[in-house]
């Protein structure tokens, strides 16, 4: 069976379950309301500043809502061992911050439009403002991490920080590379946004002492959940999508951003097509009539339907690596969340 079959099968299957059952991530977020009112209340305590503009700011991202998923796995993987402390609402409120503070950084460095539905910060008050903002949310994080008072659960945060700022960087780097691999585009996303999950995850296994079996296994939840949360962000970016996804659409086509619904129609492009995609992303030389071309080549080519069957078996192996915990509503919150990841594209 091809690849355009078995993406078909993909959407096809995802489109039913989003049809058959409650939004996954408002049923997670439903379960954890109580303990998630507290990570929001940390949040709101912690961005306060006696210089104003620090917590006007931040408070303008941070209220501009997302369904806060990363904080949310923390909680619901705390829920799902058994954990009774209250080290794992200090984690997510710095897991929440770590978020918001790469945000800040990356409109200013992709110059974006929009953030959440919302004119982005630093569109708002300005790059410098914006940068320095992030930079005290990242310090906040590491107050928060100390105060877990956990060193193991600090050291996967901090190595999570510096790895989405090596991905970011890396991105940067190869920005217009019409020459990008699969593997290089899945290097890259495993750094700027899989890392994060998967340690979102993991921390509160750690805090909660649980063997390094259960460790590893809520850190390949993560990051296979952010892998697949990544992939299906880089297809809906050419899906239409822009009131759902809170950005504009064609935002990483207009970048440059060789993501990999591109890579993949690359590898099945002609001269003429290849000359295309050189002078749109290398050589950033855009039409108004470009974008509309480039979405022709990728679906010409199945690019979109590859790269959401590709984050469905992310999805997939995401959900197994759930099975050395017992069931519980927890778990199979975990799990249907991993799915919903993937309906978002249908």
């Amino acid at each position: 069976m091809d690849i355009s079959a078995i993406a078909n099968q993909a959407l096809e299957r995802a489109g039913e379950a989003a049809a058959s059952g409650p939004n996954a991530a408002e049923t997670l977020a439903h379960l954890a309301d109580g303990e998630m009112k507290a990570v929001n209340a940390l949040i709101l305590e912690r961005m306060g500043s006696p210089v104003p503009l620090i917590p006007k700011l931040a408070k303008y991202l941070v209220e501009a809502g997302g369904k806060r998923v990363r904080p949310l796995v923390t909680i619901a993987a705390a829920n799902m061992i058994g954990y009774t402390g209250d080290a794992h609402l200090k984690l997510a409120a710095a897991v929440e911050f770590i978020h918001t503070a790469t945000l800040l950084h990356d409109d200013v460095v992709d110059e974006s439009d929009l953030r959440r539905g919302r004119k982005a910060a630093n569109l708002v008050w300005g790059n410098a403002p914006s940068v320095l903002v992030g930079d005290f949310l990242f310090a906040r994080a590491f107050m928060l991490m100390v105060d877990a008072g956990s060193m193991d659960a600090l050291h996967s945060l901090s190595r999570a920080s510096s790895i989405i700022a090596e991905g970011e960087v890396r991105q940067l780097a190869v920005k217009g590379d019409i020459d990008a691999t699969v593997g290089s585009y899945m290097e890259i996303i495993e750094a700027k946004t899989a890392a994060l999950f998967a340690s979102a995850a993991e921390v509160s296994a750690i805090v909660a002492g649980r063997p390094a079996e259960e460790i590893a296994a809520l850190d390949t939840y993560g990051r296979e959940l952010g892998l697949a949360f990544q992939l299906v962000d880089d297809a809906l970016d050419y899906g239409g999508l822009a009131q759902s996804l809170g950005k504009n659409t064609g935002d990483d086509f207009r970048e440059g951003k060789v993501t990999l619904p591109v890579v993949l129609a690359l590898k099945k492009s002609g001269q003429a097509d290849k000359q295309f995609w050189a002078r749109v992303m290398a050589e950033g030389e855009q039409t108004e009539a470009d974008f509309e071309t480039a979405l022709e080549l990728l679906h010409r080519h199945d690019a979109l339907k590859a790269t959401l069957a590709m984050a469905e078996d992310k999805a997939r192996t995401a959900q197994q690596a759930l099975s050395v915990f017992p069931d519980n509503k927890w778990k199979t919150a975990l799990s249907d969340l991993a799915e919903f990841v993937v309906q978002r594209a249908s």
